[in-house]
């Protein structure tokens, strides 16, 4: 009986946020929603201009339109969650809605990450490159870049979010936090977690250390140009023909 008790599955969680301070909770819904809003309209607004001005219609802007989108989806997957736990003393959300959470945030982080990544291969290549630049990033390259940035981050996200359902939550089901954190919801498990957390590092690194190595690299050689064409500059407006220097005796 104490064995079925143990392994018993939960059914849901319940999501502490900021329920030890409760006279803090009316303050931050108001902050979170005036930022909350902000990103909606900030970002949508982003999205608008890029549609409907034709001159816009570059790789830099569609970059910037799939970031803005993906921060909108972002913000959405988690805020409205917690506005409505700071409004009302319901603090459980449903073990598939947890899921969903789960899979939305991180398929959104792993995303971004690529988008980035993205976005610095392209100031590289119109700065080092500005000549081939509308060769090497026409329409057939930055759509599918873009677009595999989006597959691969909810590939990621699904494969890490199925991994963790699978585990048998019994006993504690109490997530201090205010959504769903994957990392959070695994110290629930009543089992060993290695195989997760392993594969969960090997994911940050090629959706967090593969792309921050790569822009670092392409704003390195950015610079190294910068450098070296202000270097060439100054010889050019300094140097002085040597024949200018002689005179005739």
């Amino acid at each position: 009986m104490e064995k079925a008790n143990e392994t018993s599955p939960v059914m849901g969680f319940i999501l502490l946020g900021l329920s030890a301070h409760p006279k803090l909770e009316r303050t931050f819904f108001v902050l979170i929603l005036l930022m909350y809003l902000v990103i909606l309209l900030g970002n949508g607004v982003l999205i608008l201009v890029t549609i409907l001005d034709s001159r816009l219609h570059t790789p830099m802007y569609f970059f910037l339109g799939n970031l803005s989108f993906l921060d909108i989806c972002y913000t959405t997957s988690s805020v409205p969650l917690v506005l409505d736990s700071f409004l009302t003393s319901r603090k459980t959300i449903s073990f598939s809605a947890c899921a969903v959470q789960m899979a939305l945030s991180y398929a959104m982080a792993g995303t971004e990450c690529l988008l980035l990544s993205m976005m610095a291969f392209d100031r590289y290549v119109a700065i080092c490159n500005p000549l081939r630049y509308p060769v090497i990033m026409n329409k057939a390259a930055y759509v599918p870049m873009a677009a595999s940035s989006w597959v691969a981050g909810s590939t990621a996200s699904m494969v890490q979010t199925s991994l963790a359902m699978r585990l048998p939550f019994c006993g504690d089901n109490i997530i201090n936090h205010f959504t769903c954190e994957i990392l959070a919801v695994l110290k629930l498990a009543c089992v060993d977690i290695s195989v997760n957390v392993i594969s969960m590092g090997v994911t940050n690194v090629i959706f967090l250390g593969v792309p921050v190595l790569f822009i670092s690299f392409s704003y390195v050689f950015i610079l190294y140009l910068i450098i070296q064409t202000n270097v060439l500059f100054l010889k050019s407006q300094f140097w002085v023909p040597r024949s200018a220097g002689t005179t005739k005796h």
